[in-house]
């Protein structure tokens, strides 16, 4: 029987690249520009979606010159699983977002149920105004609840993991995008 880090192992060796590093890297100094042209001047509190959403932010968060506060907060739908189930708070942010421009930085856009969510707890906090970043928007072919107001990439309707997404909590750290082999 395999253990879970043999299985990822095995799955990483199978899947398909869809977006190396360089690619990647292109698509942040895209947002970065969008959104400082945009938010440069609102005093902007920008908020990480963890955890998938912590790799995207770091690399984004160096290329904003702009003044901004960051913090976090951790609500998910798939605590280490394959499928989305019930949101589940994890972490609130702790800087008061009342009259603030809020900008969530997450990893992708999948359904936008989480996100959805996560915009409205912030309306509800007091935010002014409530702006999303994504790295990764999937092309599901159906409407989805939200859009991101800055998307970095489209991806396929397919299971992706690197750069901040995961593979049953595996490989978040490889700078590249990859699809579970559907084939096994």
């Amino acid at each position: 029987m395999l253990t879970d880090c043999q299985h990822a192992k095995i799955v990483l060796e199978k899947a398909e690249l869809l977006f190396d590093q360089h690619t990647i890297e292109r698509a942040l100094d895209k947002l970065a520009t969008a959104i400082e042209h945009d938010l440069a001047e609102t005093n902007p509190i920008v908020i990480g979606v963890m955890t998938g959403g912590l790799v995207p932010l770091a690399h984004l968060l160096t290329r904003l010159t702009m003044p901004l506060q960051t913090d976090y907060l951790h609500a998910t739908r798939y605590a280490g699983q394959t499928h989305g189930g019930r949101l589940q708070w994890i972490a609130r942010p702790r800087l008061t977002l009342t009259d603030r421009e809020v900008l969530l930085v997450d990893d992708i856009l999948d359904e936008g149920e989480t996100l959805s969510a996560i915009i409205q707890e912030c309306y509800r906090m007091g935010a002014a105004k409530v702006h999303s970043a994504v790295l990764f928007d999937k092309e599901l072919g159906s409407e989805k609840p939200v859009t991101a107001d800055y998307v970095g990439l489209s991806c396929p309707n397919r299971y992706v993991f690197g750069f901040g997404m995961d593979y049953k909590e595996y490989w978040r750290n490889i700078p590249a995008i990859y699809a579970v082999n559907e084939n096994g």
